[in-house]
């Protein structure tokens, strides 16, 4: 059986991400099905693209790969032939693959771009697991996942880390080496994992392929591919398994329901899809998908994965108050807001996440109500009803600890949250702690808020401008946020050269409203 050299970078960087590569038990000297419509040992390397898993239940994960052994290919088809292949997958309670515990086969097709979504069922709860994939005689590198424990159980532990934008032409990806080494239970990516567009940045450091903005199914197939590519960002994948929801660069910058055509959005969401370890339950249906859901974490905690840009309504004009606080307007849509709020009534978790993209926080610049001076309409700021309907339902449903978590700024936020902003005597009912980018904004160090504008945003608790994710530890106790930089930044090339250090901690105590240093 042909076997490829392990790939010394994802060694270094992930240790267990290269642990397929070679011929491992259970399939040493194994023959494979023969993939459908293909000859035996035809097609080179498929697995460049690495591996990935996502949204664990108790007793069972998704498990994603796809093949393209010329993932650069502007067809965006990676080198695949025009035909339907076999792959196998398998599942095992050790690195070695000793003891597999599920195995099976599908079949990657070329309409779908060769992309594997494989979900087992029949697992153990809150247990490590090992996975790989073989087609026509290659075997992936293998991936670490873990299921979510039993509805009710309260696990002493849940460390998970998230981030968001990834702009490949601004950075190199150290974050993920730093997510890699943390080994998290979790990891969530809240937005703009790919770029549209190319870079505006006067220092890049590496470029696209395709220069142009990816509008087709093709070129956002392999806008995808060339993303992937990076070991960094392969390992991260392996580590743990991952929950995703797109922001707006996965489609245009700052779109909305009313601003793209159909066929755009259904190219973009079909590449989504594609390249992400979703479950079936989220594959497009012409030029929408169904992309929020929820993931439970035992009695610990809940992910209610959030999509803020396919129900929108249009972004307001800066400065319009009436727009901007008119009752009608959403961010969710009607069905989504519902769907969080019946959830947020039933009390299953001690915790309860937002997963989300855009600023939830208000942020105005001179704390006048009058003038409705926000940062971005884009952001929840922009939606005010919205925001008040969701903060105020959590608050009404006696809602035990709510916490957000938003990506999208490029920069390190906390902040605490009050149904008025105004009012800065008005009672905390809740945290944001928002992500900086991994690569968007390149090297960073623009000015800080000024004392002024602090001072018309006292529940504004930190800021940071460097790129890197967050690092949370959750316990039924306390939620404890680390805030991860890149240093001296992203456009340095040599791991050996950065530092990825805590800029901050925050801590979050159960029962009780309000970010505390920690």
């Amino acid at each position: 059986m042909p076997e490829r050299p392990v790939n010394r970078r994802i060694f270094v960087l992930g240790g267990l991400a290269a642990a397929g590569t070679a011929a491992l038990p259970g399939w040493t000297g194994a023959s494979t099905p023969a993939p459908r419509s293909v000859t035996p040992n035809a097609i080179r390397y498929p697995f460049e693209l690495g591996v990935a898993s996502g949204d664990p239940t108790p007793d069972g994960v998704v498990l994603w790969t796809r093949l393209a052994p010329a993932p650069l290919n502007t067809d965006g088809h990676g080198g695949m032939p025009n035909a339907d292949v076999t792959v196998d997958w398998e599942v095992a309670g050790d690195q070695s693959f000793a003891s597999v515990v599920a195995s099976g086969s599908t079949v990657a097709r070329y309409a779908d771009a060769h992309s594997v979504h494989v979900e087992p069922v029949g697992l153990a709860p809150d247990r490590e697991y090992f996975y790989r994939f073989r087609a026509d005689g290659h075997i992936s590198p293998a991936g670490r996942t873990r299921t979510a424990p039993p509805a009710g159980a309260m696990p002493a532990q849940l460390r998970f880390a998230f981030g968001s934008c990834q702009h490949w032409e601004e950075g190199w990806y150290h974050a993920h080496r730093g997510i890699t080494a943390d080994r998290p239970d979790l990891v969530l990516f809240l937005g703009d994992y790919l770029y549209e567009n190319p870079s505006s940045a006067l220092s890049t450091v590496r470029g696209y392929v395709i220069t142009s903005e990816a509008d087709t199914l093709a070129e956002y197939r392999h806008r995808y591919a060339q993303h992937r590519t990076d070991p960094q960002l392969q390992a991260a994948h392996a580590v743990a398994p991952w929950l995703v929801v797109f922001d707006d660069h996965e489609v245009e910058n700052n779109w909305n329901s009313t601003n793209q055509t159909a066929a755009r959005r259904e190219a973009a969401f079909r590449a989504f899809y594609e390249n992400m370890p979703l479950r079936r339950s989220s594959l497009p249906v012409g030029s929408s998908i169904p992309l929020y859901r929820r993931i439970q974490w035992g009695a610990l905690a809940r992910f209610h994965m959030l999509d803020t840009r396919q129900y929108r309504n249009a972004q307001a004009p800066t400065g319009s108050c009436s727009t901007m606080r008119d009752p009608a307007r959403t961010i969710t849509g009607g069905t989504q807001e519902q769907w969080l709020l019946a959830a947020l009534a039933q009390q299953t978790a001690r915790w309860d996440f937002l997963g989300q993209q855009v600023f939830f926080a208000q942020r105005d610049d001179d704390n006048l109500r009058s003038t409705c001076l926000t940062n971005s309409t884009d952001a929840w700021d922009g939606y005010t009803a919205s925001r008040d309907r969701i903060a105020a339902g959590w608050v009404q449903r006696g809602v035990r600890n709510p916490v957000v978590l938003t990506g999208d700024v490029h920069r390190h936020w906390a902040a605490d949250l009050r149904l008025d902003y105004y009012d800065h005597s008005a009672p905390i009912i809740g945290s944001e702690l928002v992500t900086t980018s991994i690569t968007s904004s390149g090297a960073g160090g623009s000015s800080p808020p000024s004392q002024t504008w602090m001072s018309n945003n006292p529940h504004i608790r930190y800021w940071q401008d460097q790129r890197g994710y967050v690092l949370a530890t959750l316990t039924p106790a306390q939620l404890t946020a680390e805030f991860k930089i890149v240093t001296p930044s992203v456009l340095e090339p040599n791991p050996a050269n950065v530092t990825i250090r805590t800029d901050r901690r925050f801590a979050l105590l159960d029962g009780q409203r309000g970010l505390q240093n920690a």
